[in-house]
Order: C-alpha cells, then sequence, then structure tokens
C-alpha cells in the first residue's frame, strides 16, 4: 500500500468533513427563511398546491423507477472523456479516475446547471405567482438530474434504487436545518460502512414526502417576492441559482466522501494482503 496515497485520501476526507461540520451555520438563517412560510401557504393558490401534491407522486416514482427524470449516462461518460482525453466506456470505468478529474468535472457541469437553473428561474419570475407553479417542479427535476450525473462522475450508477435513495437523501440534505443535516448524515453513514442492505435503506425513506415538504419549505421566503409580476424575474434568477449551487455542492461533497472511504478501504485490503500469515 502506497502511504502517500492513503495520506491524500486522509487529508481529503477531513476537508469534507470540515465542510460536513461548516454546515451547521446555516441553521439561524434557514430557521429565518421558515417564518414566513406559513403567510405564504395561505396566500397560495390551490393550483400550485395541487402542483406539489403531484410532486410527491412523482418523487416517489422516481425512486422506484426512476420515471421521467433518468439522465443520459452517455453524455456525462463524454464529459468525463474530455478531461482525461481517454474513452471512459462505462460508469465502472469512471470510478477508477483520478479524484481531481472527478472534482473538474463535477465543477463545470454544476456550473453549467447553475447557469440553466438561473435561465429557468428568471423566466418562470416573469408571470409571479402563476408561473410559479412551473418552476417548482422543473426545479426539482434539474435537480434530481443534476445529482445523478456528479453520482455518475464518481462512478455511481442511478439506474440502481439505492443509489436514487442516496440521491434523495443529498437533495433532502441541502434544503434540511441543522437538525436534518445531521440526522442525514448518520442514515447515509450506511453507504459508507456498508452496513445496511438497498431494502433496509429503502425502508428508511417511508417519510420520503417529507423531502417535497422541506423543498417547499424552503421556498418560503426565496419564493416569496418572486410571486410579484417581473420583478419576481431577478428573485426567481437569485433563488434557482442559490439553490442549485447548494444542491451540486452538498451532491459533489457527499458523493466525494463515498468514493474517498471506498479508496481507502481498497488500499487497506490491498495492505493486508501483503501481510504473510504466520
Amino acid at each position: 500500500m502506497s502511504s502517500d496515497q492513503l495520506q491524500i485520501l486522509q487529508d481529503e476526507l477531513k476537508k469534507i468533513e470540515k465542510w460536513e461540520k461548516d454546515q451547521s451555520g446555516l441553521w439561524f438563517w434557514e430557521r429565518i427563511g421558515r417564518l414566513p412560510f406559513k403567510l405564504l401557504d395561505k396566500i397560495t393558490p390551490k393550483f400550485i398546491h395541487k402542483k406539489i401534491g403531484i410532486l410527491l407522486d412523482e418523487l416517489g416514482n422516481y425512486i422506484s423507477t426512476g420515471g421521467q427524470y433518468l439522465t443520459s449516462e452517455k453524455l456525462v461518460l463524454r464529459a468525463l472523456e474530455k478531461q482525461t482525453g481517454t474513452q471512459v466506456h462505462s460508469i465502472s470505468g469512471a470510478a477508477s479516475l483520478p479524484l481531481e478529474v472527478m472534482e473538474k468535472a463535477s465543477q463545470e457541469l454544476s456550473e453549467s446547471r447553475i447557469k440553466l437553473a438561473t435561465v429557468q428561474g428568471a423566466t418562470t419570475g416573469i408571470g409571479g405567482i402563476f408561473t410559479l407553479a412551473i418552476d417548482i417542479p422543473a426545479l426539482l427535476g434539474l435537480s434530481l438530474k443534476t445529482l445523478q450525473e456528479i453520482a455518475i462522475i464518481h462512478g455511481y450508477d442511478p439506474n440502481d434504487k439505492s443509489e436514487r435513495v442516496f440521491i434523495v437523501k443529498c437533495l433532502q440534505f441541502s434544503s434540511a436545518d441543522i437538525v436534518g443535516k445531521k440526522a442525514i448524515l448518520n442514515q447515509l453513514s450506511h453507504f459508507y460502512s456498508r452496513e445496511t442492505q438497498s431494502n433496509e435503506m429503502l425502508s428508511q425513506l417511508q417519510g420520503w414526502r417529507e423531502v417535497v415538504y422541506t423543498y417547499r419549505d424552503q421556498y418560503g421566503w426565496k419564493k416569496f417576492f418572486q410571486m410579484i409580476p417581473i420583478a419576481g424575474i431577478l428573485f426567481g434568477a437569485f433563488n434557482n441559482r442559490s439553490m442549485l449551487q447548494d444542491i451540486s455542492e452538498a451532491g459533489t461533497m457527499l458523493y466525494r466522501k463515498r468514493r474517498i472511504i471506498e479508496r481507502m478501504r481498497q488500499l487497506e485490503n490491498e495492505a493486508q494482503s501483503f501481510i504473510p500469515s504466520e
């Protein structure tokens, strides 16, 4: 085992763990952000509530089958090929790429999706509260596809149902308060340690509806001003941009952590295999 390789992985892991701890600083502002939501809930037309109800069913369908939200594996692999200059034939091939390549590819992909979310928010902000009904499902779809692409970059297959559970947990993490973040990190530890089988992880999502409720909850003050026609263009662009930034960062960090831990485990197993038996 290369001690230098292991040290590099340990250093990268420490950076991610520091990032996880830093997420606690968001709690105060998120609590403030939730305050106007009760008012928003009261004045929001029934057709928007109905749209959110549909989202609950769509998210459940995504976990079960992937539905309309599954992204193109080939497009992501081609993006990785541009980074490496060599062909990447499969997701398993992506798993063996250097961490630097994964990081750069994730960053470029995220920047592209953030720009798209910004334009989308500005466009749907034109009509205020009426086009907000379009913005909510559109942003959720873009968020899920972005997380899937980050998964593929790190060598994980979103066609796997348990992987889609992880993706939804990443989405949930990005919009949770500090208490929720701690709980989600604890649940995700099962993915890192491999102690829990996929069916057991699925059972942890019996309350998966809270993901969309939390997601909607975050729209409180962020989306409140987007309900104003025309002025909603600026608010919509800014809000969608910030939300996609949070989602992309969470997905990149949490998937990077998984890949680092798996490589550290692999190096440790290789080291043990070289130890002569007595």
